[in-house]
């Protein structure tokens, strides 16, 4: 177990009140709700369950969980490798920008509790997961607590994002919130489990909505 510094930096990291703009990304949960039928509480979980295990969780997910390791070991090629990674398996213009954004704004951040932050990112435009495995990595909490913090603080951006998309209740949203956090601790043991030939980022229907989200009318979120 992480001893409380530890465990309240995940829960910082974690945070959706972090300023690195998640709150302002839907990750197509928007689009799913012009063109996929998501107008439920039902088939919002649905919808959420699905991206966890088949995308985030055979992803990014994994991602993190490979390089919080690599961050620590002072692997700098292995890190290049994995944010390269990230870079090139963003299947829209939108994922694009989100994970670039993100990034920078998190290692903006970053730079007002680690003197050498800015050293370490000089020369890497540092995508979000990549950023956020280094901030991990420092709070000498296991990986695994650090992978769950992450795919914590993914289900109450895509929660949030849910409540005002579809729209939904504050209850429904908990309760949606609920069933995701029951669901995390599986998705990060089977994440951590996945070498780099099994990681992925193919999830076709999510990308032609984040696609189609860029010309969707009166829309809410930045993807």
């Amino acid at each position: 177990m992480p001893d409380a510094h530890s465990l309240l930096q995940l829960i910082w990291l974690a945070s959706p009140a972090l300023p690195v703009g998640g709150f302002s990304y839907s990750e197509g949960v928007e689009a799913a709700v012009e063109w996929a039928g998501i107008d439920s509480e039902a088939k919002a979980i649905e919808w959420l369950s699905d991206q966890l295990h088949l995308s985030f969780a055979r992803g990014d997910l994994a991602l993190v969980a490979q390089a919080i390791p690599a961050w620590r070991a002072g692997d700098a090629a292995r890190i290049r490798e994995l944010n390269g990674w990230v870079m090139a398996t963003r299947e829209s213009a939108e994922f694009f920008l989100q994970t670039e954004q993100m990034g920078r704004s998190f290692v903006e951040w970053l730079k007002l509790h680690h003197d050498d932050t800015a050293a370490v990112f000089a020369d890497l435009p540092a995508s979000y997961p990549i950023a956020f495995a280094f901030a991990a990595s420092r709070t000498g909490a296991p990986v695994h607590d650090g992978c769950l913090a992450f795919a914590f603080g993914w289900a109450e951006n895509m929660v949030a994002a849910a409540v005002k998309a579809v729209p939904l209740g504050q209850s429904a949203g908990q309760r949606i919130l609920a069933r995701l956090a029951n669901e995390i601790p599986a998705a990060v043991e089977r994440a951590m489990r996945l070498g780099d030939d099994e990681r992925q980022a193919f999830a076709p229907l999510l990308a032609v909505l984040s696609a189609r989200h860029e010309t969707q009318y009166s829309r809410l979120f930045r993807s």
